[in-house]
């Protein structure tokens, strides 16, 4: 392709990006002003709990409505609400949560079984009756009332994700879409959150529970609010895009591991960037480039909750030691401007590993391309090619063991992280899917990519196929 061609495929890229940030921005402070909006004081109960909704609105009639979210919806309440009002934005709703008092209660009955649940809200139009007026809607999970006991299966939500491109209330942690001149170093799970589980989480959910997985579910911090959870479970997953990961999760996952539990990345950019629970989980912080503001920065070290990547050699825990994989050698494929013409498909490389089987793929076959799994964001490990295959160099902490079974190419814009030593500008990597087994331990699987659900929610047979082979291996091993 010509070099004019591709910088201005890569400008109108850029510029899509653009308007789809303003769009965000634009939807949070719609949200804002919402006639109908509001937040839990949780993310993660279990039966006998109380969820406090906290709801601003200018009627004071409404209906509130939660289902769970599953192969089917099932609508578990209806309740009408005769006592709301609206509530101002605090400034630092951001950082410090809405604070807005307390509209009604509910407690978790045992019926209601692990899973997502979502919040609608909504009213009859004053000036329309035959009309509804549709609020935004929350959302929570419920964790097992026994862990472990009807299932073997572990979902974890990437609640924190979510909430780290949330602008609501003026600013997420992101400068894109914030309203301040950088993004901040700090976000408030105490304010509307708008889910994030249609792209990656649900197509998967609703997939494995066609098929039979009985799963219970938790969000991210319930790894380290609720240290003894995961031990009751054979496989944790983690889907789609789990970027955000305190030092108290990694910690509890890593002896999981080491104790025989095992783990399924069907995601990428998972565990990219160390952050910190304050106020009793209800905030986390994060300082990335400017990780020398960090009180807990020290120049010469040590540094081991540093609210920076991962990767930084001030942490020296590298997220490939963990998922096999990591940001610096994947990236972007058809997103951003990297690799836009790619088939979103990966190449096969050992197709005799058992999780190919009953595919039929053979060498050099590529599979996925129809729904574009390999896409968004990508990780990679250090790779170097001995006969035709990938070979991890493990330079980069990859585990000794992990094999590289597929691979994608993927890079990372050239001004991603100008901040950061070890970034190399320019370098092309590999979204590297594949496997170890640690010592003494469990199995990591790692399908390396963000949209690994794109292929159940369009029915690729082999996508199906592969995530049938991890899920019954590892959920019984």
């Amino acid at each position: 392709m010509k070099p004019l061609v591709i910088c201005v495929i890569k400008t109108l890229c850029l510029s899509l990006f653009t308007v789809l940030a303003l769009a965000s921005a634009a939807r949070a402070d719609s949200a804002a002003m919402a006639p109908l909006v509001g937040y839990t004081n949780q993310l993660s109960y279990q039966a006998g709990d109380t969820i406090a909704f906290h709801i601003s609105s200018k009627f004071q009639r409404f209906q509130i409505t939660i289902q769970r979210f599953g192969i089917e919806r099932q609508t578990v309440l209806t309740k009408e609400v005769t006592n709301g009002q609206p509530h101002a934005i605090p400034e630092n709703a951001s950082s410090h949560g809405a604070n807005w008092p307390q509209t009604l209660t509910v407690t978790v009955p045992e019926s209601w079984r692990s899973g997502y649940y979502q919040v609608f809200l909504g009213v009859s139009d004053p000036a329309d009756s035959s009309k509804w007026i549709e609020g935004q809607s929350m959302f929570f999970v419920i964790r097992a009332a026994h862990p472990g006991k009807e299932a073997n299966i572990l979902y974890q939500m990437a609640t924190n994700t979510y909430n780290a491109y949330n602008n609501w209330g003026g600013n997420s942690l992101y400068e894109f879409n914030s309203a301040s001149v950088k993004e901040t170093n700090r976000v408030s799970f105490l304010r509307p959150i708008p889910s994030d589980a249609y792209r990656w989480d649900l197509p998967f959910i609703e997939w494995a529970e066609k098929n039979g997985y009985r799963m219970d579910y938790a969000i991210n911090s319930d790894f380290e609010r609720n240290p003894d959870l995961i031990k009751h479970y054979k496989l944790v997953l983690s889907v789609g895009h789990d970027e955000y990961w305190s030092a108290g999760m990694r910690d509890q996952l890593e002896a999981f591991i080491a104790n025989g539990g095992n783990v399924a990345f069907f995601g990428g950019n998972n565990i990219t960037w160390q952050i910190r629970y304050e106020a009793d989980a209800q905030e986390m912080v994060i300082w990335r480039a400017y990780y020398r503001d960090d009180p807990l920065y020290r120049p010469e070290g040590p540094n081991p909750t540093l609210a920076t990547l991962w990767s930084h050699p001030l942490i020296g825990r590298p997220e490939n030691q963990l998922s096999g994989v990591g940001m610096r050698f994947g990236g972007m494929h058809r997103n951003h401007g990297q690799f836009m013409d790619g088939t979103g498909a990966f190449t096969v490389h050992r197709p005799e590993h058992w999780v190919f089987a009953k595919t039929g793929l053979k060498e050099g076959q590529q599979f996925g391309g129809k729904d574009s799994i390999v896409g968004y964001e990508c990780d990679g490990c250090e790779i170097t090619w001995v006969d035709g295959r990938p070979q991890p160099t493990h330079r980069d902490g990859t585990p000794e063991n992990f094999e590289v079974l597929a691979t994608a190419p993927a890079q990372w814009p050239d001004d991603a992280w100008p901040w950061f030593k070890e970034w190399q500008p320019g370098r092309i990597g590999n979204a590297c899917f594949g496997i170890y087994k640690k010592p003494g331990g469990g199995t990591v699987f790692t399908a390396s990519t963000t949209n690994w659900s794109h292929g159940l929610k369009g029915h690729d047979p082999i996508v199906e196929q592969i995530s049938r082979n991890v899920m019954d291996r590892l959920s019984k091993d």
